[in-house]
C-alpha cells in the first residue's frame, strides 16, 4: 500500500485528489492539508509520497519541500501545480523534488505516477520534461565533458547510468540486472556523485550525451 499526504491551498482540490487516489486498491491517501501544516502532518503520518502544491498562500511550496526534505525520514516529494513556468521547474528538481505533474494530468495517469514515484520513478509532465533537458543541457550539463566523466564509471556504473537513461526506475533497473533495488540505488548513488549529478534527470542527460543510449536506427 502507499501511503500518500496532498499538500494543497485548497479543499477542493485535496478532497478531488483524495477521491481520485483513493479509487486505486494499492494507494491510500492518510492526509491532506494546506501548506502550513505540511510538516506537522507528514511528521505525524509518515507518509511514502507527497503531492505538494508549488504556490500557496502562508507558505511557498518550494519552502514547505526544503522542510519537508530535512526531517531524518524524508518521504518521495513530488510537486503538483499548475504552474509550468520554467523557474519553479528547475528550481524544485535542483531542490530535491522527485517529480514535476501539472494538475490536468489524466486520473489513471496520476495513479501511475504516484505508484512510480513509491518505487523510485522521477516522472515528469509531458509538457514538463523538454523544459527540463532543454535547461539542463543549456546549463550544468552543457559544460560537462560527458564522455569522460562517464569513462571514470564502473562497468556495472555505466549499465546502471544507460538503464536510468532510458527511463527505468530503480525496481525496473533491478529486475534487468538481477540486482536488489537497494543495490541499484548505491550504485545510483555512487555515480552521481562521481558525475556530479543534481538529480536523475541530469544524469539521464549525461547518459544519452555519452552515447549510452542505444536506439533503434531512424530514431532519435
Amino acid at each position: 500500500m502507499v501511503r500518500v499526504v496532498v499538500v494543497d491551498d485548497e479543499a477542493l482540490m485535496r478532497s478531488g485528489l483524495q477521491m481520485i487516489l483513493g479509487s486505486a486498491t494499492d494507494i491510500e491517501v492518510i492526509a491532506t492539508c494546506d501548506g502550513p501544516a505540511a510538516l506537522a502532518a507528514v511528521a505525524r503520518h509518515g507518509p511514502d509520497v507527497v503531492l505538494l502544491d508549488i504556490r500557496m498562500p502562508g507558505i511557498d511550496g518550494l519552502a514547505v519541500l526544503a522542510q519537508l526534505l530535512a526531517l531524518p525520514n524524508p518521504p518521495v516529494v513530488a510537486m503538483l501545480t499548475a504552474f509550468a513556468s520554467d523557474d519553479f521547474v528547475h528550481t524544485a528538481l535542483y531542490q530535491g523534488a522527485a517529480g514535476y505533474l501539472l494538475k490536468d494530468t489524466d486520473p489513471d495517469q496520476l495513479v501511475r505516477e504516484v505508484r512510480a514515484l513509491a518505487s523510485g520513478g522521477r516522472p515528469l509532465s509531458s509538457r514538463v520534461a523538454p523544459v527540463v533537458v532543454e535547461g539542463f543541457l543549456a546549463h550544468g550539463a552543457a559544460d560537462l565533458d560527458a564522455s569522460r566523466a562517464v569513462a571514470a564509471l564502473s562497468p556495472r556504473e555505466r549499465e546502471v547510468l544507460a538503464l536510468l537513461g532510458e527511463g527505468l526506475t530503480n525496481t525496473e533497473i533491478a529486475r534487468r540486472v538481477h540486482l536488489a533495488p537497494s543495490t541499484v540505488k548505491d550504485h545510483l548513488s555512487v555515480l552521481m556523485a562521481k558525475l556530479g549529478c543534481l538529480g536523475r534527470v541530469q544524469a539521464a542527460v549525461i547518459a544519452e550525451r555519452a552515447g549510452l543510449l542505444h536506439r533503434p536506427s531512424g530514431t532519435r
